[in-house]
């Protein structure tokens, strides 16, 4: 009978474990290994790329290798034991389990005892740990189990409490006295009533990585490695070993071998037995698919009040037939409730992603944009040949969207939904920094290498000549070292954090699929399992995500309805407006949504976009995809008429045709390699994933022969399959779909329209939603000031902590002349003031103020705070300079005014002699203007200075 090792660590045991799942796997594989169990403690987060990596070998005819689900739980007393499921049910039992003790602690900790194990433990093979077993080779656990006697009435109850489900784990210590260590430890499972079993803890894949073993426990522990002594590992051991190796090592224990595999045999539970459920969504006396069908009905006459056209109507039916058919409907009637309940509070979202891009999401309201934008069939995202989720992503008003998060958790129950995690690898500088540190390198010599790393960095980002430049010797012993320390450790996992958005929600409980713990942020919980496992799984996400934008276009609306009376939604804004595109095409794009930076403000003139899909081409070409793959040009060349449109066959003709001719969309690529290089959908949707859009670059120029073959066997020129390819390959940097894209081009146009038409309550909502976009407060104000918007500075007569909108009658305007609407700068302009002070002053504003020691007694603020008014020159409505108010604030007592002295006293306390200051010159007002509120009204710097820079 074959060996199989049953609890090997990897890397997903933070800091510990020195190989990655796949690594693990791989290795089993050449070694003929028939499965392994991948065990990290107190974890499951890395059991899925050891599936994944499995199934890509058997897939791709090499050895076949099983993966065994199983953790390695450390109980609070330091009590060890592997835990390996049998079947689904206990899958289910050791996820809560897990979460059980997840959920006790803080992040990244678990607090079990034995009575968890008790209650949970039905169905799991366990692998007690005698109580001298380190972690690894080089640890000992948290907590050693010290007491052996409690060591002992532990396994006795576990082994009484699960008849034949209990062994004794025998791992050598190469210390010398394994062969004694064996002996005793079988005659501890005799008395226990127990079998022996088997295994090498492996935490190293091969015995290569015990430099980076060491690195780790240094990282780990905070201390160099010179400084490890007997931290570091005496040896590299601890490495996956085949039968042979094990049969030498346990001589005289051949049974205990044998058993591992007879362990693993009863251990059948696979990932694939994983079935998840979409919550049904059923309501009473109606189901999914009548609920669906009649919500989308109600929906599409609301999109078109004058009746929806013969062609949306058809196509509804048969997205609805392919959704009926694929038993989807769950899963659209999820994302339209979440909508929902952001519509009836008030939040502005809009959805994106592929299968937003439908006339059913449209239909729901999921999505504002017309699908007719768009040239994507329903079926390239919701297929029945790939049989996978569909994804639609909805962004939320970045302030609001927890509301939506809390709402799902309160809705499903936490046991029901949770976040995705997402891994944190090392990468470029957090590797260098780490790695040198652990090294005994010096801060300077980490930061100089740091600065020569950009972007993600990888294997190889620091060069011996650029090591050389900064005054390094390469040549140095320790230096080489680490070098080569810095590109192992790239792609290890560090620690996990939470999706930005990623939900999971199921019809049953989620943490019977996978484990459930807490955040780091208060409230959320979130799954062990990224993006990528989650796709691996087939399991529905629901990406809920925020946008600056969104708050800043929903502030403008309520603006828009309070001042003009004029309501407005995504779907309702005048479409096409000419001179919203004159504006765009003057690139007069100051603080509008995605076209803002200075590449897009430097590409709008030369694109001019004239239409909506021009936006839609804007958003997605200023990319580094497009720019790497060498597509801007040839776009802008056929746009103007200096270059031919052309394509190399009719059918890569319809595939790109709306981008003349120049692939510009993740869905191109994909159909560009079905169409043009006989890609099945399978490999297409392989391209598709290492596309790795919003990431770091993916593995595309795997497919270069497969693709530059396919197009040469149908007749392309080379040269035309080669510019074909890496333009493809230019997407692997940031491959931009069209569907995101034309979710994207409505807020573009919705920003711009409120631009172009209420600067003034654009730059409000934009200040009112900051910290957000390229520009600063300053740039803002100067660019309303610029389209002719009234700026007003803030007051404590009449600002609140929001910037607002206020109708004024200036001095110098004819008095017969109706009104402006000026822009009023909140509180939340001055630096340091914070909303619930700002908010005690308006309070208790009433009929206004008349002096700093009025707004300290009838406010409640400290001085410090009217000090930072004085200094904004915020009193300046009170006829008080900016001098005399800090004067003012500075002579009251520290803190709050006492209510027994709230009358006025001022005439019976001692009298100070008037003061009398000088007033400030203009070149004073503005530098004390940018210290406190980082702008001006008054002058522009330059402007001071202009006199003298003339002379010059």
């Amino acid at each position: 009978m074959s060996f199989v090792e049953l609890s090997a660590l990897t890397n997903f045991t933070f800091l510990t474990g020195a190989s990655h799942p796949e690594e693990m796997m791989e290795r089993a594989a050449a070694m003929g290994m028939p499965a392994l169990a991948v065990a990290d403690v107190n974890s499951v987060a890395g059991i899925v790329r050891a599936h994944t990596r499995a199934r890509e070998l058997a897939r791709d005819g090499g050895p076949r290798v099983r993966l065994i689900p199983a953790a390695r739980i450390i109980l609070t007393d330091g009590f060890q034991v592997t835990c390996l499921p049998r079947d689904r049910a206990a899958w289910g039992r050791l996820c809560r389990l897990l979460s059980k003790g997840r959920l006790r602690a803080s992040k990244g900790d678990c607090q079990l005892d034995l009575q968890d194990l008790l209650d949970w433990g039905a169905g799991l093979e366990m692998l007690l740990l005698p109580p001298d077993q380190r972690l690894t080779l080089a640890e000992a656990p948290p907590a050693p189990m010290g007491d052996k006697a409690r060591w002992q009435a532990h396994a006795r109850r576990l082994a009484r409490h699960f008849p034949g489900q209990v062994s004794l784990a025998m791992a050598p210590r190469y210390d010398g006295q394994d062969s004694d260590r064996f002996r005793q430890l079988a005659a501890l499972a005799g008395a226990l009533g127990i079998p022996t079993v088997a295994t090498g803890l492996p935490f190293l894949h091969h015995g290569s990585r015990r430099r980076l073993a060491d690195t780790l426990t240094a990282i780990r522990l905070g201390v160099p490695v010179d400084k490890l002594g007997r931290r570091a590992l005496p040896n590299n051991e601890g490495r996956l070993r085949s039968r042979a190796e094990m049969l030498r090592i346990f001589a005289g224990h051949e049974p205990a071998v044998d058993r591992a595999g007879d362990i693993a045999t009863r251990a059948a539970f696979s990932l694939d037995e994983l079935r998840y459920d979409y919550p049904s969504e059923n309501t009473d006396g109606e189901t999914a698919p009548q609920r669906l069908a009649r919500l989308a009905e109600a929906g599409l006459n609301w999109r078109y009040p004058e009746g929806p056209p013969e062609k949306a109507r058809t196509q509804m039916a048969h997205e609805l037939t392919l959704i009926a058919k694929l038993r989807y409907e769950p899963y659209f009637l999820t994302v339209h409730d979440i909508v929902a309940f952001a519509r009836s509070r008030g939040i502005l979202c809009q959805g994106r992603g592929s299968a937003a891009n439908s006339v059913v999401c449209y239909a729901l309201g999921v999505t504002s944009v017309s699908p007719e934008i768009g040239t994507m069939v329903f079926e390239r995202f919701i297929s029945e040949a790939r049989n996978e989720p569909p994804d639609i992503d909805v962004d939320f008003e970045h302030e609001r969207r927890e509301e939506v998060i809390q709402h799902i958790y309160e809705k499903y129950g936490r046991h029901r939904a949770g976040l995705c995690a997402t891994v944190i690898h090392y990468r470029g500088k957090r590797a260098v920094r780490e790695v040198g540190r652990a090294m005994g390198l010096s801060q300077d010599t980490l930061a100089a290498m740091s600065s020569q790393i950009w972007g993600w960095g990888g294997p190889g980002a620091v060069t011996d000549t650029r090591l050389a430049e900064i005054g390094l010797d390469p040549k140095d012993r320790r230096l080489r070292q680490t070098m080569a320390l810095i590109d192992e450790i790239q792609g290890f996992p560090r620690h996990l954090s939470q999706h930005v958005g990623g939900f999971i929600i199921t019809e049953g409980r989620l943490d019977e699929l996978c484990p459930v713990e807490n955040a780091t942020m208060e409230d959320r919980t979130i799954i062990p399992w990224d993006k990528d496992d989650i796709d691996t799984l087939k399991i529905l996400k629901i990406d809920i995500l925020a946008l600056g934008m969104l708050s800043c276009i929903r502030k403008a609306f309520d603006l828009l309805e309070s001042h003009h009376n004029q309501r407005f939604t995504l779907a309702t804004l005048p479409p096409e407006d000419a001179e919203t595109y004159r504006m765009l095409c003057r690139a007069d794009s100051l603080g509008v949504f995605q076209v803002e930076s200075r590449a897009q403000m430097n590409f709008l003139p030369r694109m001019r976009p004239r239409c909506f899909y021009d936006l839609v081409i804007q958003v997605a070409i200023i990319r580094p995809g497009p720019i790497q793959g060498d597509m801007v040009h040839p776009f802008l060349r056929r746009r103007n008429g200096q270059e031919q449109v052309s394509f190399p066959s009719d059918a890569l003709g319809k595939v790109l045709a709306k981008t003349l001719g120049v692939p510009l969309f993740q869905e191109q690529a994909m159909q560009i390699a079905i169409v043009g290089a006989g890609f099945t959908p399978e490999e297409a949707d392989r391209l598709r994933r290492s596309l790795a859009t919003f990431k770091k670059h993916g593995s595309v120029s795997e497919f270069q022969d497969r693709f530059i073959s396919g197009m040469l066997a149908r007749g392309y020129d080379p040269d035309f399959a080669q510019r074909c390819f890496a333009q493809i390959e230019g997407f692997g940097s940031y491959g931009f779909p069209e569907s995101h894209a034309a979710s994207f081009a409505l807020l573009v146009y919705a920003s711009a329209w409120i631009k172009r038409h209420h600067p003034g309550i654009f730059a409000c909502a934009l200040l009112n939603s900051q910290p957000m976009g390229f520009y600063a407060p300053a740039q803002i104000v100067r660019d309303a000031r610029e389209h002719g918007v009234i700026v007003l500075p803030p007051c404590i007569q009449s600002s609140t902590w929001d910037n607002r909108m206020e109708w004024v009658r200036l001095p110098e305007a004819d008095p017969k002349a109706p009104p402006e609407l000026a822009l009023r700068l909140g509180f939340r302009q001055i630096k340091g003031m914070a909303e619930d002070e700002a908010r005690w002053i308006v309070c208790a504003r009433g009929n206004g103020y008349h002096t700093v020691q009025d707004v300290w007694r009838r406010a409640g603020v400290a001085p410090d705070v009217l000090a930072r008014l004085a200094e904004a020159d915020a009193f300046a409505a009170l006829g008080i300079s900016r001098r005399d108010a800090l004067w003012a604030a500075e002579g009251l007592a520290p803190g709050p005014a006492l209510p027994l002295f709230a009358t006025d006293m001022e005439g019976e306390v001692i009298a100070e002699p008037t003061v009398t200051f000088r007033e400030m010159t203009l070149g004073e007002a503005v530098v004390e203007d940018y210290l406190a509120m980082r702008l001006t009204l008054r002058a522009h710097p330059v402007a001071l200075l202009r006199p003298t820079l003339d002379a010059a």
